[in-house]
Parts: C-alpha cells; sequence; structure tokens
C-alpha cells in the first residue's frame, strides 16, 4: 500500500540535480558552439576550393588560348620548321628540305 501512495513534492529529490541540470546546459552550449565553429571552417574550406577552382580553370583558359594562337602563328610562318624527338637526344626534323 505504502507504493501506491505519492511521495511529496521535492521528497527523494537529489541535491545535486540543479548542479547536473546546470553542467548539462554548460555542456549543450559547449557542444552547440563546437558545431558551429565546425560548419563555418568547413564553410570557409568549400569556399576555398572553389576558389582555386576558378582559378584553375582560367589558367587552362589562358593556356588554351595561348596555345592556338602559338600553333595559328606557326601554320603561317613559312620558314618554321618542324621537329620531333624520337626518343633520348634524336631528333628528326621536317619541312627543311622543302623549300629550295
Amino acid at each position: 500500500m505504502q507504493g501506491l501512495m505519492r511521495r511529496p513534492y521535492g521528497a527523494g529529490r537529489s541535491a545535486f540535480r540543479g548542479i547536473a541540470w546546470f553542467g548539462g546546459a554548460v555542456a549543450w552550449a559547449v557542444a552547440a558552439t563546437v558545431g558551429a565553429l565546425l560548419a563555418v571552417v568547413f564553410a570557409a574550406s568549400v569556399v576555398v576550393i572553389a576558389l582555386m577552382a576558378s582559378v584553375l580553370l582560367a589558367f587552362t583558359g589562358f593556356a588554351l588560348r595561348a596555345r592556338r594562337t602559338v600553333r595559328a602563328a606557326a601554320v603561317d610562318d613559312p620558314q618554321l620548321i618542324e621537329a620531333r624527338n624520337i626518343g633520348g637526344h634524336s631528333w628528326v626534323a621536317y619541312g627543311w628540305d622543302g623549300r629550295r
């Protein structure tokens, strides 16, 4: 019968319950702060990666444009001969004997 009786409010409560609640609130605040800091660091790293990728694409575009310019100039120059490396220190030149 005594198990059916209700305890009065406050009876059986630990004296450390308030301290535990305060410790839990502090732990929650620290965890939220760490989570927010990690989110900012992750967002900053994504921005840095995007900037690096855009710089890489810009340099690729510059290189392709320069390559087209050099090829166009090479085709237009009648004094230019072509040489290819066939391995090691050996080279073969083309076009030097056709201009007599």
